[in-house]
């Protein structure tokens, strides 16, 4: 697995003496970077980034903190892992993912983006609380010191707008344009809407009368529909609106 492999390289390459083994032994068996990461996206996944620590992680896997450091070097390293760990799952999804009726009647190279934007859209759905770091982590870290998950997506994208048509000087807009159309149609997809769950009646769930209406008469009458995501459909239709603009001259 590309985990264990990452392991092999980011592990120290000397024979663990019995120390080294016992300290590497959790609550659930000895450790991997698959199996560090797997626990660090789990809890995100149930608590948010803020919770996440190398003293927590080793709580949560049953070693002392200091075990961790063989697979990953501090708090950052954790956080490019999860980034890692999102896009491994991300191609894991790819390779077993089916064409839909759509997909299939449309160009090879359009069917593959929508598939991975699709793909893309679910994983992020599916760990919704460590989305953030698609975006901060890409701030944070320079391109060819990201994880090779991440570059082979970035590969990826950029081979299938070539293979559209996009001519290489156009190239870079293009994949600016698409990955800022997924990115924040998801984040869109994610932004907390409802103020009050209990509430029954839309104008109060949405808290309505927060917002004035004199300053804001059209916001307060979308609101309800912001509130609805706009789900697949509307990631497909933006995108083919998209990828229009970039492929109709050719």
């Amino acid at each position: 697995m590309a985990g264990e492999r990452a392991e092999a390289r980011s592990g120290d390459s000397r024979t663990p003496g019995p120390a080294r083994r016992a300290a590497d032994r959790g609550r659930y068996g000895r450790l991997s970077r698959a199996r560090v990461l797997a626990s660090a996206l789990e809890l995100v996944d149930r608590e948010g980034l803020s919770a996440l620590s190398m003293r927590r992680l080793g709580a949560e896997l049953g070693v002392e903190a200091m075990a961790l450091y063989r697979y990953a070097e501090g708090k950052d390293a954790l956080l490019d892992g999860l980034m890692e760990a999102l896009y491994l799952e991300l191609e894991e999804r790819l390779a077993t993912g089916a064409d839909g009726e759509e997909e299939a009647r449309a160009p090879e190279w359009r069917a593959a983006l929508h598939r991975l934007a699709r793909a893309t859209y679910d994983v992020c759905l599916d760990h919704p609380q460590a989305v953030p770091l698609l975006t901060t982590r890409m701030l944070a870290v320079p391109l060819a010191r990201r994880p090779l998950a991440v570059l082979k997506d970035h590969e990826r994208v950029l081979a299938l707008l070539r293979e559209a048509g996009v001519a290489d000087e156009r190239l870079a807009d293009a994949f600016r344009s698409f990955t800022a159309w997924l990115l924040g149609y998801v984040s869109a997809e994610l932004r907390p809407m409802v103020d009050n769950p209990d509430e029954s009646e839309p104008s109060l769930r949405l808290g309505l009368h927060r917002m004035p209406p004199q300053e804001l008469p059209v916001l307060r009458d979308i609101a309800p529909a912001l509130a609805e995501r706009g789900g697949p459909e509307g990631l497909a239709a933006g995108l083919d609106a998209l990828l229009d603009s970039f492929t109709a001259a050719g």
